[in-house]
Formats: structure tokens, C-alpha cells, sequence
């Protein structure tokens, strides 16, 4: 049994917070290359160079690379001969997203309709699993509004068929591009629960980009519709061109006889992800 103190959590938490909003992923960055080196469209090709320049200023200045920085999403994988010491996990990993968000924007609302300012971006959306070791795995994904609000669930028919599944994804990831700042992720849950979907979902964003499922049946969907996202013309920003998606990861899981559920969680170029582990 390993003994952790939770404020060292908190001080994981903060730091990854603080890196996440100016220091975009380097397989984000090799993406947008890559994408520039294929666009022929010209507003295209303009578009994807200012975001290559920004998260550059960004990284150089240590300024947040979007000005919406983003509800923080934490997932923790805690090793099951872990002992924590010190306090409540929660807690911990509140004050570190506090801590982290100190000088970056807040943008947490304490209650849906009341929509007063929490001023420090907590609550933190957190998904916590526990798994073999004696290890703690941090990850954390600031979520902009833009694809956030992007994002989309669909509780289809058990009947439809792989056509449909793809249309429905590539139809709404082609429409939501605009709003969604593309070039960006479309990540896909396929399976689970009403619950589960969105979660499936999310989780796939946090795949390095272009790293397919280690199923070669799903790897081969996410390349079939990544092509059909892309042959839409819509383009960088839905002004137009050759990308409007970098990746599409695909998550599935186990689901009901009488069910099917898939949901669309988009993420922007802005595709800001880190990880730690203690």
C-alpha cells in the first residue's frame, strides 16, 4: 500500500490547468501541419496558419491560446493500492482547478438558472476510476463552450445500420463545424446507457489525435467518417476547404438489446489536454 497526500493532487491539478490553457499538445499541433500542407482552399489555409501562429504566442507568452479557458474536465485513474491521505479528493481537486484558474477566465456558474459566478471555474467536472497499481493518473481537459455547446446525443433505433449510425455523426459534425471553431476532434460514443454515451464520448477526445481504436472494425469507422466530415467541403471555421475535422475517435460500449445510443461530443482546434501521473 502506497500512502499519497491529497495536496499533492491539488498542486498536479493547478500545474496541469495552468499548462493546458497555453501549451497546445504537440500531436495537435503536427494535425494543424499536416492539415495546411493538404488545404487548398486559400481562406483555408489562412485560417489554419493564424492557429499555428496563436498557439505558438501562446506557448512563447504563456497566454491562454483561447480566451474561453474552459470548464475543467478531470479524469483520475487511482491505483487500488493507493491509500489518500489528508482529506476528501473532491475537495483536493477543486482547489487545485481554483488554484489553477487563478488568473485565466472563470466560467462556472453556480446554478443553471440562477447563473451567479462560482469566480474560481469550480465545480470541476470529475470521473474517477479505480484500477490496478499503486499509481495516480491525472488527466485534464479544459472544455470550451463552443464545442461543448456543439455536442449532441441520439438514442437510435437497435435496427439502424452502420450507414446510419455514419450519417447521423458526419450530418450533425458537418453542420456543428462553425460553431464548433473547426478544424477540431469529433469524438463519438457509441453504446452504453443514456448516461454512459456522452462520457464514451468525451473520453475519446482525450486520444492522442489520429491514434486509432485498438478494435480494427471501429478504427475503420473513424477513418470512414473522418473522409465523409472532410469531403463536406465545409472547411476551417465552415468558411470553406479540405479540413473541417482533424480526427474522429470512436469509443463504444457493451448497450441493451432495445438500445442505441450515440452522442457527438465536438472539440475545437483549441484541443487543450494534459496529463500527469504521481
Amino acid at each position: 500500500m502506497r500512502e499519497i497526500d491529497v495536496k499533492k493532487i491539488t498542486e498536479t491539478v493547478a500545474d496541469l490547468c495552468i499548462k493546458a490553457s497555453y501549451d497546445l499538445p504537440q500531436d495537435v499541433l503536427d494535425a494543424l501541419n499536416e492539415a495546411l500542407a493538404r488545404e487548398t482552399s486559400p481562406d483555408g489555409r489562412e485560417i489554419i496558419r493564424e492557429l499555428l501562429k496563436n498557439a505558438e504566442i501562446a506557448k512563447k507568452e504563456k497566454l491562454p491560446i483561447c480566451q474561453d479557458t474552459g470548464y475543467a474536465v478531470v479524469f483520475i485513474e487511482i491505483g487500488q493500492d493507493v491509500h489518500l491521505a489528508g482529506g476528501d479528493i473532491h475537495e483536493a481537486i477543486n482547489e487545485g482547478v481554483s488554484l489553477g484558474y487563478k488568473d485565466l477566465r472563470k466560467s462556472i456558474v453556480n446554478d443553471p438558472l440562477l447563473r451567479k459566478n462560482t469566480n474560481d471555474n469550480t465545480p470541476a467536472s470529475v470521473h474517477l476510476d479505480i484500477v490496478p497499481g499503486d499509481k495516480i493518473k491525472i488527466a485534464v481537459l479544459p472544455k470550451g463552450g463552443g464545442g461543448e455547446n456543439a455536442s449532441a446525443m441520439a438514442m437510435i433505433l437497435p435496427t439502424a445500420s452502420k450507414d446510419d449510425i455514419i450519417k447521423y455523426v458526419v450530418d450533425h459534425a458537418v453542420k456543428a463545424a462553425p460553431k464548433a471553431c473547426a478544424p477540431g476532434i469529433v469524438g463519438v460514443g457509441i453504446g452504453g446507457t443514456f448516461d454512459t454515451v456522452g462520457l464514451l464520448a468525451k473520453k475519446a477526445l482525450v486520444r492522442q489525435v489520429n491514434r486509432r481504436n485498438s478494435n480494427h472494425d471501429i478504427a475503420e469507422l473513424e477513418k470512414d467518417i473522418l473522409k465523409r466530415i472532410n469531403a463536406s467541403g465545409a472547411g476551417p471555421m465552415g468558411l470553406g476547404g479540405l479540413t473541417t475535422a482533424l480526427a474522429v475517435h470512436i469509443e463504444t460500449a457493451p448497450c441493451h438489446i432495445a438500445s442505441l445510443p450515440v452522442a457527438v461530443n465536438m472539440q475545437c482546434h483549441a484541443h487543450r489536454y494534459k496529463e500527469a501521473v504521481i
